[in-house]
């Protein structure tokens, strides 16, 4: 991948479900509501000064979000946060830039 390209979609692992617990509170304050479960199904990521992750998240029934999470770099704490959120998403619908 080339730096600031996004990379193609990829079956979530521990470590973006990790990133996704991080950050649910932030995306239930963003969506108004809480969710019953919050789990990371598919991702893609971005390198810039740090790294954009595109994640699809199953928040129950047929319902999914995609999250953009920016994570910092190592020197810059690697902090995470939520920089944005589209709701009404599919498990079918493609993950792409916002």
């Amino acid at each position: 991948m080339l730096c600031g390209g996004i990379g193609s979609a990829i079956e979530a692992d521990e470590a973006v479900q990790k990133i996704c617990d991080e950050v649910r509170p932030d995306a239930e304050i963003k969506a108004g509501k809480t969710y019953d479960v919050f789990t990371a199904k598919k991702y893609k990521s971005q390198v810039v000064a740090g790294t954009n992750f595109f994640i699809k998240v199953h928040v129950g029934g047929d319902d999914h979000v995609h999250l953009r999470v920016f994570r910092s770099l190592p020197h810059a704490g690697a902090a995470l946060s939520l920089t944005d959120m589209q709701h009404c998403k599919s498990h079918s619908d493609a993950i792409e830039f916002f």
